[in-house]
């Protein structure tokens, strides 16, 4: 039986880190070009192209997904850390990305570096190195370095670092095959880094001081001791508890470190920070050639972002960039694909039915499979190209670099509600689904930020409640209906920083944590990461589809079609539906939408929001895309006062249970997350009964 070897992928955020783990994998993980994207550890097993032993990779297409999955080799586990820029314990994930490598002890640790950034990348190299493990070193990014004329002498870095080191480009899978052989060598051989003397003079020797004097307890430990001692030169704290210092050790340590910052005229952390720049700084001076002098030109980076990231410019092109995105997703373009597709599923369905009622299938069987199923379901299949197209147009501007930039603008209208840049991350999430974004909350640095941020974020407009939107668009607004989903959008943003501000107030006083962001190169998308994220929310949607929306149409159609008795009901009043939700109607009476088929799209849109529209096409017995359907909508709203009314409900009332429990399980609180949904849907009443009476008063 052959070894099981585990990498670890570690490198800075924006470091090309994730491509590289898609690559090697052939995951579906979702690439993103913003900090914070990757907050837990994500695993995969490596790929091998040749069954001979030898990986091959290239750039994976969608089509060949199936044969790579056949090919994954078992014996490798690589595991994607979140990006990190040092191995100090400051943020969580810096903490996760520490502990894994330090108490796992992986076989090899891939370092991933942005070849176009290698001063700041290589900070975290040397604390690699210093770990006592395996290490090879990837410069990614390396068309970047050509096309800009420079050269990095790549044998000479090795040689310098004492470890393998190549030249890839992991968007391209060029250099991966010999990065995948170096790493095997590494593992086998376990041929860790050679130890790196960086210090010199008084610093040095304070390092070698605390070396001996904790050599024992690192050994102990199953630390490096010059890892260890290095850490406790930098006042690391948490390296003190695990080694377990006694008081008259600690003492020591800091007389030795007080009087080399007597010596440097710097304070200790202060002082291995400049020696490893140093360090770098020399060694790139031979190792790196750039062809144009730095600073001589201004970056293509650079001049978009005197546009993008202008003062005055920055928040109108957003808007008009978000406007282009519902403009595509929902204009002439996105209407005529979902038309087509809609009668794709109508005319599937058709066949089924026709297909039953030749087989002679019983009319109650044929009922819950053609009303009861694919109705529901169906309906939901339809908006399935819009929900593509959407997250195509998002999914560009994210592989791009420019949500970065949004992050960035939204720092100082953030902080005026008490969070930071860093909370626009999840938000911006959010527009895809609640609970992957609740969760990306763990990148906030304070349990204030990170509650704060997760009971902001469901306000966001989820991709399940698009369907919801598209439906009424078509049926109430018809001319105005890309208008109608941008405002929407902007409308669950307002909300949230309303929100905010009130919650400032009340439950968190003071300022967010500083929020420090690298903004990454401007890059052209990749087809192979944009059709990757299409396929992902198109498989998600069709799960759904299949799943738990198939689930809620079948109970839909069977309460509404008996009784208590369980006899078929005469009307809709008399069924299990109608009288439950009858009981629950006046409450949604002053908003003016207390009819039955209403009220219950509005219980079973807690299950899923999808289930708001499958609902309503199984109660009214025809297709979401058909104009019977919009017939009928006119029918269960009597005015477009009472359907902007239903919209404003559904964008602000308490997300699905899926996203309930994902915040009760990020807030660590039953009672933080009860009081979330109490909340919003108490929020969503009150706005959708002003929403009502205002339209009502202007005669809508």
């Amino acid at each position: 039986m052959s070894k099981q070897y585990t990498f670890a992928l570690a490198g800075n955020q924006n470091s090309g880190k994730t491509t590289l783990f898609n690559v090697l994998t052939g995951s579906n993980q979702h690439v993103g070009n913003w900090p914070g994207v990757t907050v837990e550890q994500k695993t995969g097993l490596l790929l091998h192209h040749h069954h001979g032993g030898d990986a091959h990779f290239g750039a994976p297409t969608l089509g060949g997904r199936r044969q790579m999955e056949r090919e994954k080799n078992s014996d490798v586990r690589i595991v994607d850390l979140p990006g990190i820029y040092s191995l100090s314990p400051y943020s969580m994930e810096e903490i996760v990305s520490r502990n894994f490598i330090t108490m796992e002890k992986p076989d090899v640790v891939i370092n991933i570096v942005d070849a176009t950034n290698l001063e700041r990348n290589l900070y975290l190299t040397l604390q690699l190195l210093q770990l006592g493990v395996p290490v090879v070193i990837a410069l990614n990014m390396m068309d970047e370095v050509r096309a800009h004329g420079d050269i990095i002498h790549v044998d000479m870095l090795s040689q310098r670092l004492g470890v393998p080191v190549v030249a890839i480009c992991a968007r391209k899978g060029e250099g991966i095959d010999e990065l995948v052989r170096l790493a095997m060598d590494a593992a086998e051989n376990r041929r860790a880094a050679p130890p790196l003397d960086l210090c010199t003079g008084s610093a040095h020797k304070a390092l070698h001081a605390i070396v001996h004097l904790i050599e024992a307890k690192a050994y102990k430990a199953g630390l490096n001791p010059r890892y260890a001692a290095t850490k406790l030169f930098e006042g690391d704290d948490p390296m003190r508890e695990l080694l377990g210092l006694s008081d008259e050790e600690n003492h020591i340590i800091n007389e030795i470190l007080v009087n080399m910052e007597a010596d440097e005229h710097m304070e200790r952390a202060a002082v291995m920070a400049d020696l490893r720049y140093r360090f770098i700084e020399q060694m790139l001076d031979k190792a790196y050639v750039r062809r144009q002098p730095e600073g001589e030109a201004a970056s293509l980076s650079d001049r978009i972002d005197k546009v993008l990231t202008h003062p005055m410019l920055a928040i109108p092109v957003f808007l008009l960039m978000m406007l282009s995105v519902f403009w595509v997703t929902f204009g002439p373009i996105g209407t005529w694909i979902a038309d087509g597709f809609s009668a794709l599923v109508d005319s599937g369905i058709a066949l089924i039915e026709d297909a039953l009622i030749t087989a002679e299938v019983a009319s109650w069987l044929r009922q819950l499979v053609v009303e009861g199923a694919l109705r529901g379901v169906g309906s939901v299949l339809s908006f399935m190209p819009t929900i593509v197209i959407l997250f195509m147009c998002l999914s560009i501007l994210e592989d791009s670099g420019y949500m970065a930039r949004a992050a960035f603008l939204m720092d100082k209208p953030l902080r005026k509600i008490g969070l930071n840049g860093r909370s626009f991350i999840p938000m911006m999430m959010g527009f895809g689904c609640t609970v992957p974004a609740v969760m990306s909350a763990r990148s906030m640095s304070s349990r204030r930020d990170r509650r704060f941020t997760i009971l902001l974020t469901p306000f966001m407009s989820c991709g399940a409640k698009v369907p919801v939107y598209a439906l009424f668009a078509a049926a109430f607004f018809h001319d105005n209906q890309v208008l109608m989903m941008t405002l929407m959008y902007l409308g669950g943003i307002l909300m949230s920083v309303i929100a905010g501000v009130i919650l400032k107030r009340v439950l968190f006083h003071g300022d967010a944590a500083p929020f420090i962001m690298e903004l990454p190169a401007y890059r052209l998308p990749t087809p192979r990461n944009v059709l990757r994220n299409m396929w992902d929310k198109a498989k998600d949607f069709i799960q759904r589809a299949f799943t738990i929306i198939f689930l809620a149409t079948v109970v839909v159609w069977f309460l509404q079609s008996f009784n208590f008795r369980f006899e078929p009901a005469a009307s809709m009043q008399e069924s299990i539906l109608g009288s439950v939700a009858g009981l629950i109607a006046p409450v949604f009476m002053p908003l003016g939408f207390g009819s039955l088929e209403a009220v219950t799209a509005v219980l079973t849109g807690v299950m899923a929001k999808e289930s708001v529209v499958s609902t309503l096409a199984v109660l009214a017995g025809v297709d979401a895309e058909s104009g019977a359907m919009l017939t009928a909508m006119q029918a269960v709203f009597p005015s477009t006062a009472a359907a902007a009314s239903f919209l404003t409900f559904v964008l602000l009332y308490m997300p699905c249970v899926a996203a309930f429990a994902a915040m009760r399980r990020e807030m660590e609180s039953r009672r933080w997350a009860i009081g979330s949904a109490v909340g919003q849907t108490a929020v969503a009443w009150v706005c959708a009964f002003a929403v009502y009476h205002v339209a009502m008063l202007l005669g809508a």
